[in-house]
């Protein structure tokens, strides 16, 4: 039977489930979910329950390695650490004497949502050093600021109470394949009775379960948000806010007639749809961050969450809306990255890596460090960033579990431990615990983590500030050193105690928050490059959504076969595969004016006429052409919070070979 170790789950995913390890002879033998968990109760997703695939996959990267070949070639010499390590600082060293440490640029994300692995020792590192900062928006900055707008904090309806709800609108959320820990939730809450409907481009696997599926054109969500307002507002379903005029008269604008044109969904289903919510009790949206990935993405948000201000289902247990709950992790920040380190430094955002490596000046970027992300892989303007990640006078070095496709143009790789491998302090962004993780087993071959990383490399450098020589424990108490009314009471040791610790939030977070109803005008126009956008081409008349696919999550599992499977296909309707005499399993090329991606045809009903699905993310050496579906879209960025625009991508299909 072998031992059994408690874990937690750093994947970015809403759930951030509590695991338990079963450890034989010190290897991980097989993962589970832990059933005192109140959200993760039991179970684990399929990609986490196979996760042991990746641990101990045969491609692992276990040694410190120098590049021998081209860059983007992949071959690579194995160094020992003190040799990896002296020659990263010293071109560091050498990067800030020559050009000025805003010429080291920092590139990472969410690879591990712990808060040590993923912001702490690092931060100090380059905050110390003066070197450029990130702007890290690539996933959810449109949503933030969105829900910021409306409400000044970002926090919603605890997953435990959608078993309350009688009508659930999942709006932009595949929750079996994204966050389906909140499933047996809403299978309860129908059980109940409960209606559930989706609002998706795409029919996914959640989709094709609901009661009901609206499928509007990417990119009109803010559209269909005002229409429901209008509807709310003009038959007597919303409730009279203080300060709510402008916001009416905004609604009166889009009246479900003008709504079906600007979003593809019939009027009266509009008009069905916002009498349904408005009347249901309690009401609740699953709010998803795919909306916000679109030109529009930031104040769709900000007008979705507006709506269960407007019907007052905020006060009711089963009511409300969920975006994200990590607002209410008010971990003390400033004492983990510690930004008083160094001076003020310019800010690069990541969504536009490719424009940063190939135009930015005074100084250019000359040092790349990437860690917890792949940007090679999952960045808009792919072949810029390419281009960038080729230049022989860019000295990158990655930290990462395998040779990603980044990794393929570093001069340095660095093996770095999995969540089994170290200890960490874990938020969620879908429920309401705190979680501490120590170890389940020993990091294979020479992996390190990042913590003891960037500890050793501040050491090398000459970083004697005190704050470089903190153990991990010393950092978690700082981080927990806060004011916030969230947090009272959680310290270490209760947390090494119980391993997960609900945050002491209220039953109804969002009750008694005044909504921003007066705030930005919410206004729709089409993004520009959309079907009835000012950028429209008639050359690229199809709508490309790339979203997640079921079985991966981003890169981080596309070493994998079936992930390789999943991510190879183009989702196309019948119709617009007949009208260009495409069958399914054709091989085809999905292009525009930015570039050509070759993929697999799969046809049926899986999304509207006029849109076409490429699930993400392909890793680009199984790619034909070393391109995924990123070298199709451009680093256009949101409206508010500087996210980047996936959803808004106009292209064509062609059949590959003779026509």
């Amino acid at each position: 039977m072998g031992e059994i170790r408690h874990s937690v789950c750093a994947l970015d995913c809403p759930d951030a489930c509590a695991i338990l390890v079963q450890v034989e002879g010190g290897r991980a033998v097989r993962l589970r979910g832990d059933p005192a968990h109140p959200v993760t109760q039991g179970f684990l997703c399929a990609k986490v329950a196979r996760y042991l695939e990746r641990e101990y996959h045969p491609e692992r990267l276990l040694h410190p390695l120098r590049r021998t070949g081209a860059k983007g070639e992949g071959r690579f010499e194995r160094i020992g650490w003190d040799e990896a390590l002296e020659l990263l600082a010293a071109k560091l060293k050498e990067t800030a004497r020559q050009h000025g440490p805003e010429a080291v640029l920092p590139y990472s994300y969410g690879g591990t949502l712990g808060f040590l692995q993923g912001s702490s020792m690092d931060r100090r590192f380059f905050h110390r050093l003066g070197a450029s900062r990130l702007e890290r928006t690539i996933c959810a900055s449109a949503g933030g600021a969105g829900l910021m707008e409306a409400y000044g904090r970002r926090m919603g309806t605890a997953p435990e109470d959608f078993v309350h709800a009688r009508y659930i609108v999942a709006w932009g959320a595949n929750i079996l394949s994204t966050n389906v820990h909140l499933w047996p939730f809403l299978v309860e809450a129908r059980r109940r009775g409960a209606r559930f409907v989706v609002i998706d481009p795409v029919r996914t696997k959640t989709a094709a379960l609901a009661d009901w599926h609206l499928a509007p054109y990417p990119g009109s969500d803010l559209a269909l948000a005002l229409g429901l307002m209008h509807v709310l507002y003009a038959e007597g379903l919303a409730e009279k806010l203080e300060g709510d005029e402008s916001l009416r008269a905004r609604a009166a604008g889009y009246p479900p007639e003008r709504v079906a044109e600007l979003t593809g969904i019939a009027a009266e289903d509009i008009r069905r749809l916002g009498r349904e919510y408005g009347t249901a009790r309690p009401a609740v949206i699953r709010l998803n961050y795919g909306v916000q990935r679109s030109e529009r993405g930031g104040r769709a948000v900000r007008a979705i969450s507006l709506l269960p201000a407007i019907t007052g289902s905020w006060r009711e247990r089963g009511g409300g809306l969920l975006l994200t709950t990590s607002g209410a992790f008010a971990i003390n920040r400033e004492a983990l990255e510690r930004p008083d380190l160094g001076p003020p430094a310019r800010t690069v955002n990541m969504v536009r890596l490719g424009e940063a490596l190939t135009e930015l000046d005074a100084p250019p970027v000359k040092a790349l460090v990437v860690y917890n992300s792949n940007p090679a892989a999952v960045c808009p303007d792919q072949r810029r960033v390419l281009e960038g990640l080729r230049r022989e006078d860019l000295f990158t070095a990655v930290i990462d579990h395998f040779v990603t496709d980044t990794a393929r143009f570093a001069d340095l790789v660095l093996p770095a431990t999995t969540f089994l491998e170290h200890t960490d302090l874990y938020f969620a962004y879908g429920h309401y615990w705190l979680q501490l993780a120590r170890p389940a087993v020993a990091p294979p071959g020479e992996c390190r983590s990042n913590v003891e990383i960037f500890r050793e490399l501040a050491r090398r450098m000459g970083f004697d500030d005190a704050c470089f020589a903190d153990s991990e424990d010393d950092m978690i108490r700082q981080a927990l050193d806060t004011d916030s009314p969230w947090l009272r009471g959680i310290t270490l040791e209760r947390l090494e105690k119980e391993r997960f610790v609900r945050l002491n939030v209220p039953e109804l977070p969002m009750d008694g928050v005044r909504a921003n109803l007066d705030g930005a005008p919410l206004e729709y126009e089409p993004p520009r490059e959309s079907r009835l956008g000012a950028e429209r081409d008639a050359r690229f008349p199809l709508e490309l959504v790339s979203s997640k696919a079921h079985d991966g999550l981003n890169s981080s599992f596309s070493m994998l076969e079936r992930v390789e499977a999943e991510t190879s296909v183009l989702e196309m309707h019948p119709e617009d595969a007949a009208a260009r005499g495409i069958r399914d399993g054709m091989e085809v090329e999905v292009f525009n004016g930015r570039g050509t991606v070759r993929l697999k045809a799969r046809v049926g009903p899986f999304v509207r006429p006029g849109v076409v699905r490429a699930p993400a993310t392909r890793w680009l050496r199984h790619a034909p052409g070393g391109v995924n579906v990123n070298a199709l879209i451009s680093d256009r960025l949101t409206d508010i919070g500087g996210g980047p625009c996936f959803y808004n991508c106009l292209v064509e299909v062609r059949r590959c070979g003779p026509q």
